[in-house]
């Protein structure tokens, strides 16, 4: 496609990166993603996926905006407290970018449409904060062969990772791991959550901007990518960490001796998206 002079004024600086260009940018303003809860992850990962040009962005949440929700989900402001987070947000990024197509989906995350739901678009952040949402979307992304951008932050702690072991080859049987490869059993949520123990605000920003940029850099496939890494970052100490993880030939989804075919055979407990 070819970008108006109104588009390549917005994306100028894309387009002069060597990387992106104005085909990289044509790319994104064709692609989607999906965007899993609008909250502390989501509020800048919705804005600077947005703010750069990805085509069209679809954004899962079945939450009110809360004023506990303020110190962090920068994507609502205080006029919005009541509001259904998908249409918060929905409202803030056609002010950023009105050419992108936001759709909103006002309802919790279920196996029931989860693998539609995700085979719909070409690369998935996952915003959530309880394994039951975690462990469903990395199974249907697995199973419908499609990248997952994942965080997670707590107090002044966050990490992210990418996870496509579909992308898996015979010359690396290591490369690529799924979440199971790292914790085979979902476990349970933590006793303790952000509302318990607290987390810095600016966290979220961090490590949601962290993801756009991993979005990106899957859906224009430049870089080198987190899949096989986790990153970790330790805010009070300002020091990144990176842990170099393998895929696990017993893994229950996608090692060679796989037991978990679907979505219904697999006890997740309740579903919801509880954004962080």
């Amino acid at each position: 496609m070819d970008l108006s002079d109104a588009q390549i004024d917005r994306y100028a600086r894309h387009i002069v990166l060597p990387e992106i260009g104005e085909e990289g940018q044509a790319r994104l303003l064709a692609s989607k993603a999906l965007v899993v809860g609008a909250g502390g992850l989501g509020s800048p990962l919705l804005l600077y996926l947005a703010a750069a040009g990805v085509g069209t962005i679809g954004v899962i949440d079945d939450d009110v905006v809360d004023l506990s929700n303020l110190q962090r989900q920068v994507v609502h402001d205080s006029s919005n407290i009541g509001m259904d987070k998908v249409e918060s947000a929905r409202a803030r990024v056609a002010e950023v970018n009105p050419e992108v197509d936001v759709v909103a989906y006002r309802e919790r995350l279920g196996r029931d449409r989860v693998l539609d739901l995700v085979a719909g678009y070409d690369v998935v952040a996952d915003g959530s904060d309880n394994f039951a949402t975690r462990y469903l979307l990395n199974d249907a992304c697995y199973l419908a062969r499609r990248p997952l951008v994942s965080a997670a932050i707590m107090r002044f702690d966050g990490q992210i990772t990418t996870y496509k072991a579909f992308a898996r080859d015979a010359e690396d049987p290591t490369a690529h791991p799924c979440q199971r490869c790292l914790f085979a059993t979902q476990p349970e949520d933590p006793k303790e959550s952000c509302a318990d123990v607290g987390v810095l605000g600016a966290l979220a920003g961090t490590l949601g901007a962290m993801q756009a940029i991993e979005a990106i850099k899957e859906l224009l496939e430049i870089g080198e990518g987190l899949s096989g890494r986790l990153l970790l970052y330790d805010a009070l100490s300002a020091t990144f960490r990176s842990v170099r993880v393998r895929a696990d030939p017993d893994c229950p989804l996608c090692g060679p001796q796989a037991t978990i075919r679907d979505l219904q055979s697999v006890e997740y407990g309740e579903s919801a998206i509880c954004a962080a």
